[in-house]
Order: structure tokens, then sequence, then C-alpha cells
């Protein structure tokens, strides 16, 4: 009996994998009875063995009906079909343990708790069908079972189901403050660990949908805290990793993006049925490619396609990267054919504009704007916003219209920043220093290079880097001596006696920065010192 106490002591305590290893081995020395058997599958389940753990709620099924136990039972049945609904390959089954369970519920005829899981599964199917309204309606009398009988697990996941359904209705705010309830308790530790991680990743899912990145980013933060706090969970710790590497691409970490990615990918092997094993691929892929790795890329996105998860809109504009126009455009024009998701189209429309633009379709181009534009409007979010007015702005750039390009492109600029996205702030700085050179104004289209070309550096994002270089070598001035606008900003500030940590802080760079830029002054203008360097801004009239 020591094992088999141990192993009730480790599930007491979530010692998740000592406790499979536990019951285990004492299930192999004597056949456990169903009780502990339901203990054994949620462990197994929670340490990614799916296969023990559909096995062990199997047994503990017949172990309850044996005993005559029909809501034991149903429960049973219930968890069984829970855990297979996921798989693709396994809904006839998950469809068939959901019959048997209702129909030992009815046998039952009592008033029990099981009731509200099976009642939370069928508002799960209505959603799934698409009758949004019967789902919503059909959560809320699952979460008034759970009230009644005190079952948190269940009234949280029903009124996650709730929300959900809610957004999808379009009514945002109560959806997501019903969500943000819901997430109060499972921050708080009030929720068990299969239910608290199911609600983590929906809700993180949600927020993306809706491009709402401080959401999404607080309770990504929560989600990876939780996992820390359990490191035997394995079915979540994959997607935790995928959002905290999407959270970090976006906000500049990108060598700390890469690395989590990584990680993701390897996790998979530690979960034999991965809700999205496509999900890990695509975004290592993602990074791979705007670092200009593109044939480590193109094997990432090869895998995120073989595990069901299409590669669009990545692939194509890794066939844009690389110089295949026509390959890119046919395989966006496609991906927009096949994919009805707001969020997936917001990404495809501005990949598309910048395939377009560069084949000189701009027919093609105005289109997709046009349909970017109206989608931001119906997703009321900066971050689509800012897409839209980023590709606006391209296009009226491309059209030789200059002024009301960069007013567009002021917009986006002012949502990247505010948002601080450094990536997608750097390319929009790019078509303003376009706009400006159409304009005359050399000095400023130089700086807004100089400046794009710094933080595509500072990421690692090769490609962008280079094109960055090339635009602000473009029109070298020979009134400067060759300088590039950045050059010309320390050169004046050089000429007031600004020491480098000083023009760091003023220009928000490093002061390795500082010192190359000052080394290329120096290298340029055939000078011996920064009094030279001063005299020469002078004589210039750069002060």
């Amino acid at each position: 009996m020591g094992a088999l106490a141990d192993g009730r002591a480790a599930i007491d305590k979530g010692a998740w994998a000592s406790a499979y290893a536990l019951l285990s081995a004492a299930d192999a020395e004597t056949p456990l009875e169903p009780e502990d058997l339901d203990r054994l599958a949620r462990a197994a389940d929670l340490i990614g063995r799916d296969t023990d753990s559909i096995a062990a709620w199997t047994r503990a099924h017949a172990g309850f009906l044996e005993r005559g136990d029909r809501l034991r039972a149903a429960a049973s049945a219930f968890w069984l079909a829970f855990g297979l609904v996921s798989d693709p390959s396994s809904h006839a089954q998950a469809a068939g343990w959901l019959a048997r369970s209702r129909r030992l519920l009815d046998e039952a005829n009592v008033s029990c708790v099981e009731q509200g899981w099976h009642v939370c599964a069928s508002a799960l199917q209505c959603a799934q069908a698409g009758k949004l309204e019967d789902a919503r309606v059909t959560y809320e009398e699952a979460a008034a079972i759970g009230d009644r009988f005190g079952c948190a697990d269940l009234v949280a996941l029903a009124r996650h189901g709730q929300g959900r359904c809610l957004l999808d209705l379009g009514r945002r705010s109560e959806g997501l403050a019903l969500l943000d309830e819901v997430m109060i308790a499972v921050t708080g530790g009030e929720i068990a660990p299969r239910v608290a991680g199911i609600v983590y990743c929906s809700v993180i899912s949600a927020c993306q949908d809706l491009f709402d990145l401080r959401r999404a980013h607080e309770w990504t933060t929560a989600l990876h805290r939780w996992c820390t706090a359990n490191p035997d969970v394995v079915p979540f710790r994959s997607s935790c990793l995928v959002h905290r590497s999407e959270v970090m691409q976006l906000s500049g970490a990108w060598p700390d993006a890469l690395e989590e990615a990584r990680r993701a990918c390897e996790h998979l092997r530690a979960h034999e049925r991965p809700a999205d094993p496509g999900a890990s691929y695509y975004q290592l892929a993602e990074l791979l490619r705007l670092r200009g790795e593109f044939e480590q890329a193109e094997e990432a996105y090869r895998l995120a396609s073989q595990a069901g998860r299409k590669p669009q809109p990545g692939l194509a504009l890794l066939r844009f990267a690389q110089g295949h126009d026509e390959a890119a455009d046919a395989a966006i024009r496609l991906a927009l054919r096949e994919t009805r998701g707001r969020r997936s189209r917001v990404h495809l429309l501005a990949a598309a504009v910048d395939i377009a633009l560069a084949r000189r379709d701009l027919a093609a181009a105005r289109a997709a704007v046009v349909e970017l534009a109206a989608l931001a409007r119906d997703l009321d979010a900066p971050f689509p916003a800012a897409k839209s007015a980023h590709a606006q702005g391209a296009v009226a750039l491309s059209e030789g219209q200059a002024e009301p390009a960069l007013a567009s492109l002021d917009s986006a600029r002012s949502t990247w920043q505010e948002l601080d996205v450094p990536y997608e702030l750097a390319r929009v700085r790019m078509l303003i220093g376009l706009a400006y050179r159409q304009l005359g104004d050399e000095d400023g289209a130089q700086l807004e290079f100089d400046a794009a070309q710094e933080t595509f550096e500072r990421l690692g994002a090769a490609p962008d880097a280079a094109r960055a270089a090339a635009l602000a070598g473009a029109a070298e001035r020979a009134s400067s001596g060759g300088l590039t606008g950045r050059e010309i900003e320390v050169l004046r500030l050089i000429a007031t006696g600004a020491t480098n940590r000083a023009i760091a802080g003023k220009l928000n760079i490093s002061e390795k920065t500082v010192a190359r830029h000052l080394s290329n002054i120096f290298t340029k203008l055939d000078l011996p010192s920064r009094s030279a360097a001063t005299a020469y801004a002078y004589e210039h009239k750069l002060v």
C-alpha cells in the first residue's frame, strides 16, 4: 500500500509526475479501484501521457459501471470525450462517450454537478456548429449548475465559454469583462490545473484574435508564471512558449523570442497529441525568415504545414524575400481565397499589399487596402488600424502621392510607437523616408532611413537592415562629405561639445553605436579629432 498511499498524497500536492509513477507502480502490483484509476488518469493527462490517460479513464468508467455508480461512470465518460474532442481523428469516439454520459445521467435521474459538465460539452458542440446564441445560453445553464453545487471548475469553464460566444457575437465589452472575471479565478489558483490550462490558452487566443496586445501580454505573462509553478504540467507548456515568443517578437526581444520558439518545438515531443503543433514551427519559421535565415525558415514552414498549420503569409513572404515574386503572389492569392478568419486575413492582406506593390500591380494592392481598412474598422483595435494605415500609405507612395502617403504613414508610426512594436515602426519609417525623398527633403529621408537601419540591426532583421542601408546610401550629399543623416546628427551634437554618452541619450542609441558613427565621420571626412570635426561642422554650416 506504500506506493498507492504515496501516489494519493502526490495527487493532493499537485506532483503529477510522481503521482503517475507511484499509481502506475501500485496498479502493476494490484489493479487499482475506480477512484484511484481516476486519479491515475488525471495525472497521466496532465503530464502529457494521453494514451495512458484514456486507458485509465476507460477502466475507471468500467469499474464505476460494475458498481452501479452511474454518476461517477458518467463523469469518466465526459472526461474521455473531453480528451478526445480536440483530435480530429477521434471525433466519433468523443461523440460516443458524450452520448453514453448523457444516457447514464438520464438513468440516474438526480440533480448533480455531473449534469453541468455534460451541459458544458453540449454548449461546446453548439459553438463548433456555429450556433453561437444557443451555445451562450447553454453555457449559462452550465454555469448555473456549477454555482448550485459549488463547483468552481465548472463555473470557470462555462463562463469562459459564455465570454467566447459573446465575443463571436460581436458583444466585445461584455465578452471581455466575463473573460477577465474568469481569469481572476484562474490566476488566483482557485481552479484545477486541467481547466486552468484550457482557460489560459483560450483567453490568450481570443485576445490575439481581437489584436488586444495589452491583454494578450498580461495573460501570457500570467500563463508563464503558472507553467513555472506547475512544472509537471505538459499539455499547455508548448502553447505558453509560443505565446511568449509572439509577445517577445512584438516587443523587439528577438533572441529571446527565437529561444522560446525553439523550446516550444522541442517540447512537442513531450506530449503525444499536442493541441496545435504547427503553431510552434510556424512561429520559429517567422523569426528565422525575418533574420534572413531562409533555408532554416523554409524547413520550419514545411514542418508547420505537415503538422496542419497553413504556412501563410509567412511562406509567401519568404518567396518574396527570395525574389520569387510570381510564386509569392500565387501563394498569397490562394491563401486569401481559402481563409476566412479576421485575424488571419489582416496579416494576409498586409502581405498581399507588399507583394502586389513589388509587382507593380496597383489594382490588386488597392483592393487589398480597401478590405484591410474595412477589417480594421470592424475590429476597432490599434494593431489592425496601424496595419491599414501603413498599407494605405504604401499604396499612395507608389502612386506618387507623397503628401497623402505621409498622413497615413504618420498615423501608423504613432500607433506603433504607442504599442511599442519596434519592427513595424522601423518598416513604416522606411516608407516615411521615401515620402520625404519624393518631397525633396533628403535630410529628413536620411534620418528616417538611418533610424530604421539601426532598429533592424538591433533586432537582427538582416534583410531589412540591408534594404535600409541601400536606401540611406542612395543619395549621399556631397556637401556633407557623404555622411548619412544619422552621422550628420552625431556631428552636430559633437559640435555642441556633447560626450558620447550624452549623444547616445539624446538619440536613444547605444554608446557603441555613437562610437561607430564617430569613426565613420572621421574616416569619411579625413578628420583627426573631435575638435576638427567641430570646426568642419561650423565651416559647412551643419550647426
